[in-house]
């Protein structure tokens, strides 16, 4: 049974979260019409966590991301009929490489270049920038346009080829190795230690509903995590569980903690 709307965006806490809740609820409703895959814009982890924990209460439907790669950190969220396993072209993710000498860019010079030919922020996923070259992830849609129009970025002269998926080459993550031993492997007290905060402040943001898991909204701060878990937090970034070692002498468990910076 769909949930009524005013039900289903009540879970909005903030006029941003409301918008995205409503742009899924128009996909749930298509979805349950016509029995065929829906994707919606790109999100940023928290609200990703969001989308996903509202259409996951929804009987008869399954949702989930995909950014283009394991360790994207903007997804779309593809909506489909529970028990159908989509393909990868259902998400409509697009591949550019942009080429050219420039000097002192930016991810934020190649967002504003895109945003100046009338893309909105939804349509594009992640920027990477490595080693001389650019990877943009957007919509499929928008390739065409994209390709043919962005010829420059700031006042340098560029040239942009669309790619695959498989081309799609990040460059490795920056990130902050944190070594602790937390009393528990619940998730206030491992992502307390990977954001560097108290435990119960950071117990009263995952109540607040301010933290995913997997990009899926978790609520529940006794939660366990495990070695690969992702966890997000709105304001403070992400933190990644990269190995779970055995117990200390003191009974707490040694983890170590990838930070992205």
């Amino acid at each position: 049974m769909i949930p009524d709307r005013e039900a289903f965006l009540s879970r909005a806490r903030t006029d941003e979260e409301r918008e995205a809740l409503a742009r899924a609820y128009d996909l749930l409703l298509e979805v349950v019409r016509s029995r065929r895959p829906r994707v919606g814009d790109f999100y940023d982890p928290f609200l990703a966590g969001r989308v996903l924990a509202a259409l996951e209460k929804v009987p008869g439907v399954a949702a989930r991301p995909d950014g283009g790669h394991a360790e994207a950190e903007r997804v779309r969220v593809l909506v489909f009929p529970a028990g159908v396993e989509p393909r990868a072209e259902d998400w409509q993710l697009g591949f550019l490489a942009v080429e050219g000498r420039w000097e002192g860019l930016t991810h934020r010079d190649f967002l504003g270049a895109l945003l100046g030919l009338g893309l909105r922020r939804e349509k594009v996923g992640d920027i990477y920038l490595h080693e001389g070259r650019a990877q943009i992830v957007l919509s499929a849609e928008l390739l065409p346009a994209v390709a043919s129009q962005l010829s420059r970025v700031g006042r340098f002269p560029v040239k942009v080829t669309p790619i695959s998926r498989e081309e799609l080459c990040p460059p490795p993550p920056q990130i902050k190795e944190v070594r602790a031993a937390v009393a528990s492997l619940r998730l206030d007290a491992v992502a307390a230690a990977g954001f560097g905060v108290s435990r119960s402040r950071m117990a009263r943001e995952i109540t607040a509903g301010r933290v995913a898991v997997n990009w899926r909204l978790c609520q529940d701060a006794s939660r366990h995590v495990k070695e690969g878990d992702v966890i997000s937090a709105r304001g403070r970034g992400r933190v990644k569980v990269f190995a779970v070692g055995g117990t200390t002498r003191s009974g707490r468990t040694s983890v170590i903690l990838h930070r992205y910076v």
